[in-house]
């Protein structure tokens, strides 16, 4: 691979970073604004939710510094999304709607991103697919959990994690392919997001587990 072809990923990986940040900032001022916080509750919640899946990733991975770090205008684009959340929540007829699809877009965007950064990192398939899961997942938890929301990723309905899992292997076995990584990535987070599309629309899901009452030996 060409240092020309290395520096267009970079790029791609990077502003795969940035698109998650903004979409999943608005989420974090979404809950911000369920939970009637005050402005700097809104930004609190919008770069908890923009950085927290990466900065978990970053830690996991060794990066340093971690990537809002080396770039901390996601903080200042996190507390853009959540002056325009805080100034326009009210117009919405369904904030939790509007969540739940600002969050499958932000799944979207960020799988592939922390599938990017591992790839170039040189880890192998397993990692590759846990650091897309991380990021895809940790920064909608905290978000949930600070917000005293019940958290998506522990909801068996809602498919996230496997929504999450499903698209890192899509990315991973393309990549494998031979298909251009960049290529791969989207491939990776359009299965991703069909995934989650499914089951808000058609409520797909998976059998959960039922423990069953115990065995009366005689």
């Amino acid at each position: 691979m060409t240092p020309e072809m290395l520096d267009r990923i970079g790029a791609y990986v990077w502003a795969l970073d940035y698109g998650s940040a903004l979409v999943f900032a608005l989420t974090g001022a979404l809950v911000a604004s369920r939970a009637q916080l005050d402005i700097i509750g809104f930004i609190f919640m919008a770069s908890l939710t923009a950085v927290g899946g990466g900065t978990v990733r970053d830690l996991v991975l060794g990066r340093d510094p971690v990537f809002w770090v080396a770039q901390p205008e996601l903080i200042l684009i996190a507390a853009g999304a959540a002056f325009l959340v805080y100034w326009t929540a009210h117009l919405l007829e369904s904030r939790y709607r509007w969540l739940l699809w600002l969050d499958a877009i932000a799944l979207a965007v960020a799988v592939p991103a922390g599938i990017g950064v591992a790839m170039a990192g040189g880890f192998g398939p397993v990692i590759i697919v846990i650091a897309g899961v991380i990021t895809g997942t940790m920064g909608g938890l905290m978000r949930d959990v600070v917000g005293n929301e019940v958290p998506l990723v522990l909801k068996g309905s809602e498919l996230y994690l496997t929504c999450a899992f499903g698209g890192a292997v899509v990315a991973l076995m393309l990549a494998w392919l031979g298909l251009p990584r960049a290529l791969a990535l989207t491939g990776g987070g359009g299965a991703v997001f069909l995934l989650r599309a499914g089951t808000l629309i058609w409520g797909w899901s998976l059998p959960v587990y039922k423990p069953r009452p115990p065995r009366m030996r005689g």
